[in-house]
């Protein structure tokens, strides 16, 4: 069997980011690697998942492939491959239903319905600040360099794209917008997000597999385990402790209908309405 070099450096990214994980003992859970992704989810369930990523009216129009997300995913073994077969299909719809409401242009009358429309974006509308954190000396921001949300789950903050790019391999902090011009490495910011650890917030892998151990504080604050506590980890501090948030209640529409076409139930906790954020 011969490589590419392209294949060889995806290869030993990939690597690396699975010993960093490995590492960090953020997946010391039941891991079968009997049932590869592109297996629980097919090329067809996918694109019925996402019936208008490709519409004309939506930007992010033929980026967001499925040979990127399946190449993306072999990164991160542990994504839809710990527990039973039901927590692994619960993962993966919990995880598309949260970047569909990042990335949705779905609306009330929408054809097929709202949540018919997730990965309609690729970059954030109108942003209301550069997300530049100069307090942080980690992961320094570059003049003329904007860390908007983008990508899947809207990846946003110097510290963010810094601290992606390293695990990734890519500049994120000089090139943040590889990450809205790049398929493959838009996903795999995404699932970066999804199974990294940041204290004090769990990572949103532990959480859907059941790995999750509230502290005292996540006790206090209500931050009980579920699809709720993972809206909490993306964007708590707007959305939580708001009974009926518009927000909340999208990305819960999409996970429903999502659990609907993996034939899983959702599970408890769907909200995050009475959780104080992180």
């Amino acid at each position: 069997m011969t490589f590419s070099l392209s294949s060889c450096v995806v290869f030993l990214f990939c690597f690396n980011v699975m010993f960093y994980h490995s590492y960090l003992g953020t997946e010391a859970h039941y891991f079968s690697p009997i049932t590869p992704i592109s297996y629980l989810i097919t090329q067809k369930l996918f694109d019925s998942i996402f019936l208008h990523k490709d519409n004309t009216a939506c930007p992010a129009k033929n980026f967001y492939t499925y040979e990127s997300f399946i190449q993306a995913s072999k990164c991160f073994p542990r994504f839809g491959s710990v527990g039973s077969l039901s927590t692994r299909k619960r993962e993966i719809a919990a995880f598309l239903a949260q970047i569909s409401h990042e990335t949705t242009g779905g609306w009330a009358t929408a054809p097929d319905g709202p949540y018919a429309w997730g990965l309609c974006f690729k970059e954030e509308v109108s942003p209301q600040s550069d997300y530049c954190d100069s307090s942080n000396k980690e992961w320094p921001c570059f003049a003329g360099k904007t860390y908007k949300g983008r990508g899947p789950i809207q990846l946003s903050w110097n510290y963010n794209y810094g601290a992606a790019g390293k695990a990734l391999g890519f500049d994120g902090l000089r090139n943040p917008d590889i990450v809205s011009n790049n398929s493959l490495i838009a996903f795999k910011t995404a699932l970066w997000f999804w199974m990294t650890e940041q204290k004090p917030k769990p990572s949103c892998h532990n959480v859907m597999i059941g790995n999750y151990v509230p502290t005292e504080a996540d006790i206090a604050a209500n931050r009980t385990a579920g699809f709720g506590l993972v809206t909490n980890i993306i964007n708590g501090g707007l959305e939580c402790g708001i009974p009926h948030d518009s927000s909340v209640n999208d990305r819960i529409g999409y996970f429903q209908r999502y659990a609907t076409l993996f034939n899983v139930d959702t599970g408890p906790n769907l909200d995050c309405a009475y959780q104080k954020s992180f």
